[in-house]
């Protein structure tokens, strides 16, 4: 049975990352847990020594890194073929694992459906990025690579602040990964708690879009979904002002270099 590496980087997750252990022990063998926390100060690290002291498929790192460098990192310690990013904020659902590893035989990237759950005053329908008929945006808080193909594109990105998988997954559809989505590969993630977390991640959003528009020009399409009364509503209009910020901030730090 293939076995599968789940690789987690986190940063001051005390409120959340039990939840995530939890829901990741009685997942389906074999398989190891990979942590890598940015340097934590707060509980994170006590909890993450009790669970990686008790289980021994539970490997704790700390290494002050980006989240894209992180996730590199966890991928060098890792031991199996496949690779499934989760976000330690986020809480696998039932045989999260083993609805994974039915994939592994015939495709290189798999993306499973992330739910969100919390306050959902702030949650919206994500803008869609497509590059060859693939839905890129699909996030790496449930995404799954081939070793082999990861290495071979050369990882996540670390000059990305935000949009460090969408950039992961346009490299890897260009190499033409055999990509596929898994409809029962679920990972619930919560919405932001507060307003200030909401315009916070709307503003880096629009940041990784200029980012990605300087990597790739106008080699996507963008394309969503949305309604206009979605799209006029007050919280989209407010994110898309933040976004805006964002995005008008990288070009500006573009010209400085």
């Amino acid at each position: 049975m293939e076995g599968i590496s789940i690789v987690v980087t986190v940063l001051n997750e005390e409120k959340n990352i039990r939840d995530l252990m939890v829901s990741l022990i009685p997942q389906e063998q074999p398989f190891e847990v990979i942590v890598v926390d940015s340097m934590s100060f707060d509980k994170t690290q006590d909890i993450m020594n009790e669970y990686s002291a008790k289980y021994d498929f539970i490997k704790y790192y700390r290494e002050r890194t980006t989240r894209g460098a992180g996730r590199n990192y966890g991928v060098s310690k890792s031991k199996y073929n496949y690779i499934a990013f989760i976000d330690g904020d986020a809480i696998a659902g039932e045989n999260w694992i083993r609805n994974l590893r039915v994939y592994t035989d015939n495709y290189d990237v798999v993306a499973g459906i992330t739910k969100n759950t919390g306050n959902m005053n702030y949650s919206m329908e994500r803008f869609k990025l497509f590059y060859r008929g693939f839905d890129v945006t699909l996030p790496s808080s449930n995404l799954m690579y081939s070793k082999d193909l990861f290495n071979k594109i050369g990882g996540f990105d670390s000059h990305f602040v935000t949009a460090e998988d969408i950039d992961l997954n346009i490299r890897a559809i260009s190499q033409g990964a055999r990509h596929a989505v898994c409809k029962n590969c679920i990972v619930y993630t919560k919405t932001r708690e507060t307003f200030r977390d909401f315009r916070k991640q709307a503003y880096w959003n629009g940041y990784g879009r200029w980012q990605l528009k300087q990597k790739y020009s106008n080699k996507i399409d963008f394309k969503h979904s949305l309604t206009a009364k979605e799209l006029f509503s007050p919280i989209y209009m407010v994110r898309n002002f933040y976004g805006l910020r964002g995005y008008i901030h990288g070009r500006l730090d573009r010209k400085r270099r």
